[in-house]
C-alpha cells in the first residue's frame, strides 16, 4: 500500500521498474498500422486478427494497437527534431494539434538532459488519438529557444 515500508516491486535484473508496453485504442487496425508504419519508419512486429491487435517494438517497449482497449491516454515519441518532424507530417496531411514549442528548460538532469530545451508538439493519429512528439536541443544561453 502507498506510504508503507513494503519494498517496491522491481525488475530483478535492473533493480528498476521498466515500461514494457503501451496500449493505444484504434478503430481501424489496418489504417492505424499503415499510419504508425509511416510515422515510426518500421513495419509492425506482429499483427493478430482476430482479435484485432498489432505490435511495434520501440527501443524495448511494445506499442500495442488494439481495437478492444478503451480509448484514452497520450503516448509520447522521441524524434530527432520536433519542428522538422511536424513539418514533414503536415506535408503528409497529418492533423497537428499543437505546434512545436519549448515546454521546459532542463537546468539539471532530473527530468531530461541537463542544459537542454525540451520541445513538444502534438498530432492526431489516423484514429484520432493524440500523440506527443518530443525532442531536445541545447539551451540558448540568452534564454531563447
Amino acid at each position: 500500500p502507498p506510504g508503507s515500508s513494503s519494498p517496491a516491486i522491481v525488475s530483478r535484473q535492473t533493480g528498476e521498474m521498466e515500461l514494457v508496453q503501451v496500449a493505444q485504442h484504434v478503430d481501424d487496425l489496418d489504417r492505424a498500422v499503415a499510419f504508425y508504419e509511416d510515422l515510426l519508419g518500421t513495419k509492425a512486429a506482429a499483427t493478430f486478427t482476430p482479435p484485432g491487435i498489432a505490435f511495434f517494438m520501440l527501443d524495448g517497449t511494445r506499442l500495442l494497437l488494439d481495437t478492444n482497449v478503451a480509448a484514452g491516454g497520450i503516448i509520447y515519441l522521441a524524434v530527432d527534431d520536433v519542428e522538422y518532424s511536424v513539418g514533414e507530417l503536415r506535408r503528409q496531411g497529418v492533423s497537428i494539434e499543437s505546434a512545436p514549442h519549448v515546454i521546459f528548460q532542463h537546468t539539471d538532469d532530473t527530468l531530461g538532459p541537463i542544459g537542454t530545451d525540451e520541445w513538444m508538439a502534438f498530432i492526431h493519429d489516423s484514429e484520432g488519438n493524440t500523440v506527443g512528439l518530443v525532442s531536445y536541443s541545447d539551451t540558448d544561453p540568452n534564454g531563447q529557444p
